[in-house]
């Protein structure tokens, strides 16, 4: 009999089930079309693998006397209530490190897009527009030696900057905490993010959501951006206020944007941003190819069963004193 009763929010790969299932009772949500119902699931369990976007309340959290372990599946956890986790003694568990550069390349395909009106391009030739050549429609923005904004140099935002090297660009970055080990390795320059903001030609977002971050992208921090400039958001939808940022491309503040997260998450059918020829918006994407995510559900397996043996966990958020 199965020492644990665990739920999965998600499907996920028989072969991550059947090491799960070897050791827990597994009751895994059907379908990615419909939220699953966590409040009711959460109760009985000992274990609970979830995903972003997917909030596990206090409330949630009360109900739910055996519960051990929260594994998430992605480096964020912001939707896990992690004080009243660390209240009970519940190990939090998360996925970092190994989307780096995966989701880095992201970035960098969503600003090529951008910049060069692929998405654009590619729908004028599939809706039969392309009847001749013409050199004068879809004029994009050079990559090579513009200037590169990062707002956010932890893991990802590193790895980004490495890219943007490669394409000859100069790069600007902000952060809390000043990085001289990376400026001297990278040869990239620390600037307040006014100076960002104002000096360059892309900007990409790789900060986590906290109060402090949310829409630390607004009317204000739009209108210091050069009318050229191309914003990418790839860390979270709130980190950008989506409402000034359709105002801001409708009114010619700045040039475009690439969204690979929105809020909410799926936007609304009727959502200004939607139609907008010069936003690209992709449905959270950043991690997704067949190698990282299966090292993600790996890592999440892993942190999953090490929480329900209280032992320490091997990617933890937040670790409670009593694992071994």
């Amino acid at each position: 009999m199965a020492q644990f009763k665990v739920f999965i929010t998600r499907p996920i790969p028989e072969e991550i089930r059947a090491k799960i299932a070897a050791e827990c009772e597994v009751d895994m949500w059907h379908t990615s079309a419909i939220l699953p119902p966590i409040a009711k699931k959460i109760p009985p369990l000992d274990g609970l693998m979830t995903y972003g976007h997917e909030p596990v309340s206090p409330e949630m959290i009360a109900t739910s006397p055996n519960l051990k372990v929260v594994s998430v599946v992605g480096v964020g956890y912001d939707h896990v209530h992690v004080e009243a986790c660390r209240e009970r003694g519940i190990a939090v568990g998360h996925t970092p490190g190994v989307l780096s550069d995966t989701t880095a390349d992201m970035t960098m395909a969503l600003l090529l897009a951008a910049s060069r009106n692929i998405v654009p391009a590619d729908k004028h030739v599939q809706t039969k527009q392309w009847l001749y050549y013409d050199p004068n429609i879809l004029w994009g923005y050079d990559v090579h030696h513009a200037t590169i904004g990062i707002v956010g140099m932890g893991r990802i935002g590193y790895a980004v900057a490495k890219r943007a090297l490669a394409f000859d660009m100069r790069v600007l970055y902000y952060k809390r905490e000043r990085r001289h080990d990376w400026e001297e390795e990278l040869d990239i320059e620390y600037v307040d993010m006014e100076q960002l903001l104002r000096n360059s030609d892309f900007i990409t977002l790789h900060v986590p959501l906290t109060e402090e971050t949310t829409h630390m992208i607004g009317k204000a921090e739009l209108a210091l951006m050069k009318s050229t400039a191309i914003l990418v958001n790839i860390a979270r939808g709130p980190v950008v206020d989506h409402y000034a940022l359709y105002d801001a491309l409708t009114e010619g503040q700045i040039a475009g944007a690439a969204l690979d997260v929105t809020e909410p998450e799926p936007l609304n059918t009727d959502h200004p941003l939607l139609g907008l020829g010069n936003v690209i918006i992709a449905p959270h994407l950043g991690s997704a190819t067949i190698q990282t995510r299966m090292k993600m559900m790996t890592m999440a397996m892993e942190n999953l069963l090490a929480g329900l043996r209280k032992e320490r966990l091997p990617y933890a958020a937040l670790q409670p004193k009593f694992a071994q």
